[in-house]
């Protein structure tokens, strides 16, 4: 009898083992299955985002083309993300930060449909000149950087004398940095020497003075 009572005694902590150890997989379980659902909506957050954000990029693009139908459709400007490309040889001549008179009439057609598209959104637009990649030798610009800040210095400029407000406006300088096509030949090089014009977040100019 004292054998059976000591089996008994022996075996009874099996129980309260087995329950701590359920408990403790429980928690596992619930722990782990937090983590998934937390997981799967920061995901689903991030999806939402993102659609949201390229909503935001279409709506943009199509209200900027609908501002400029006019230029784009006489392909003297073009639109590609957002950027209104100009091509230099029709604002300077070349080597020149001298507005010729048919790049000072085009300026003046492209304020009123910018000035009211800006109007509508908190964005100001950032005048941005490039170069092609051949030195410049002799005159007044010591090299392409000085080249392009020049002439988007000019295109600024006029852009406010022709009546778009100075605080929505700013000029950047490239150089001969970020071409469109390789400078592999004069038609190549035609096309890197331009200037172009974007609407940016109005944070954009602080950052490009302090980057």
């Amino acid at each position: 009898m004292d054998d059976v009572d000591a089996g008994v005694e022996q075996g009874a902590p099996v129980w309260p083992v087995f329950g701590d150890l359920m408990s403790s997989l429980l928690g596992a379980f619930v722990l782990l299955l937090v983590a998934v659902v937390a997981v799967q909506m920061e995901l689903t957050s991030n999806l939402q985002d993102e659609v949201k954000k390229r909503q935001l990029e279409e709506q943009r693009r199509m209200s900027l083309e609908k501002a400029l139908a006019v230029p784009l459709a006489s392909g003297r400007i073009t639109l590609n993300n957002g950027r209104i490309g100009i091509s230099g040889q029709v604002l300077f001549a070349l080597n020149s930060d001298q507005l010729q008179p048919e790049g000072r009439q085009l300026l003046n057609s492209l304020v009123p449909p910018l000035r009211a598209y800006l109007a509508s959104r908190d964005e100001m637009l950032m005048v941005s000149g490039f170069t092609d990649d051949k030195a410049i030798r002799g005159g007044r610009f010591a090299d392409n950087w000085e080249l392009s800040a020049q002439r988007a210095l000019t295109v600024t400029r006029t852009l406010i004398e022709e009546g778009m407000p100075s605080s929505l406006v700013f000029a950047a300088a490239f150089g001969s940095e970020q071409p469109v096509k390789p400078n592999t030949d004069e038609a190549a090089r035609a096309q890197n020497r331009r200037v172009e014009m974007a609407p940016v977040p109005k944070g954009a100019n602080a950052k490009a003075q302090h980057g």
